[in-house]
């Protein structure tokens, strides 16, 4: 931890008080800039989470949790996906708050359906996009219906997991073991517990990010945007490359509309709706956050699932 933030720190001093005569390459300095873009956007976000996640873990009573919630599962997990109007929080901070409810007594499948979901039906993404689109093409529509969708098929394929267990990390479970043992510790005990969890879950969170911003921004400078941009205007392989640049661009859900607006002249809508459903859920920053609490194996079926959800749906839109 202490190493990631001489090395973001350092970064940052290079990349803004370099001497005049030592001057960085130019893709040295995109390198610089766009992994701190990613780390400053996204820092904010993960804090906001792992607070929410810290509240939920040992400040609400988890029969409050589950007497909200319909018993019947696929309600269950719709009420879930729709979670994330309550609480705006972007993808980053997602992750520690779905974390935050498996260790309160939710399935995994049921907090995948609201980590996938959040991001996408949160008030400040749905505004940004109208802000963006209005609702021209559908593509807002487009994208709250398309994200609840795939969320719900999320949840309900994992719930088809014999071993609901066995789609985390043994070091996850193991902390979601700890927490169900101190669920009853008194009001002295739930601050001490607050402060380890909250310093728990950076320490999980913050390693991951900083590798993740630092692939991100490499592969943004290895790629040449000319050439995705001359794909744009093929209805299938449009919407392919705007999901390969949603992985890598790793942008924040909050403030992905603006970015792909500018190629909307170029690309196709079923392309622009596919990159925001896609991105949100599926990047590399994500990937890196999500390794800490699933899976390998979970991790690819996710990737596959949303994958294909996304491409389904934005193929749909171009070839209507």
């Amino acid at each position: 931890m202490i190493a990631g933030v001489v090395l973001v720190a350092g970064m940052a001093l290079l990349r803004v008080f370099a001497p005049g005569d030592v001057e960085l390459g130019d893709i040295a300095q995109d390198f610089v800039t766009l992994s701190l873009a990613v780390i400053i956007e996204s820092i904010p976000f993960v804090f906001l989470g792992i607070g929410l996640a810290v509240v939920v873990q040992v400040w609400v009573p988890e029969r409050v949790i589950l007497r909200v919630l319909p018993r019947n599962p696929i309600l269950r997990r719709m009420v879930l996906s729709l979670l994330g109007v309550l609480l705006p929080v972007c993808e980053c901070g997602n992750v520690p708050l779905s974390r935050g409810l498996v260790m309160r007594g939710l399935t995994v499948p049921e907090a995948m359906t609201f980590l996938v979901a959040a991001p996408i039906v949160n008030p400040v993404t749905i505004i940004t996009t109208y802000q963006a689109f209005g609702f021209d093409d559908g593509i807002l529509i487009a994208r709250v219906v398309g994200g609840f969708a795939i969320a719900n098929l999320v949840g309900w394929l994992f719930s088809k997991s014999p071993d609901p267990d066995a789609l985390l990390t043994r070091s996850f479970s193991a902390t979601c073991k700890r927490a169900q043992d101190h669920a009853h510790d008194g009001h002295s005990g739930r601050w001490r517990r607050s402060v380890e969890n909250f310093s728990a879950e950076t320490t999980a969170m913050m390693p991951a990010l900083l590798v993740g911003s630092a692939v991100a921004g490499l592969i943004q400078v290895a790629i040449s945007r000319d050439v995705l941009v001359t794909l744009g205007s093929n209805p299938v392989i449009s919407v392919f490359v705007l999901m390969l640049l949603a992985f890598v661009i790793s942008v924040c859900s909050n403030v992905d509309a603006f970015f792909v607006l500018a190629l909307g002249s170029t690309f196709l809508p079923g392309a622009i709706v596919a990159f925001l459903l896609f991105g949100p859920v599926i990047d590399i920053k994500m990937l890196a956050l999500m390794r800490t609490t699933y899976s390998a194996r979970t991790l690819a079926l996710l990737n596959l699932v949303v994958g294909l959800g996304a491409a389904t749906i934005g193929l749909a839109i171009n070839l209507a």
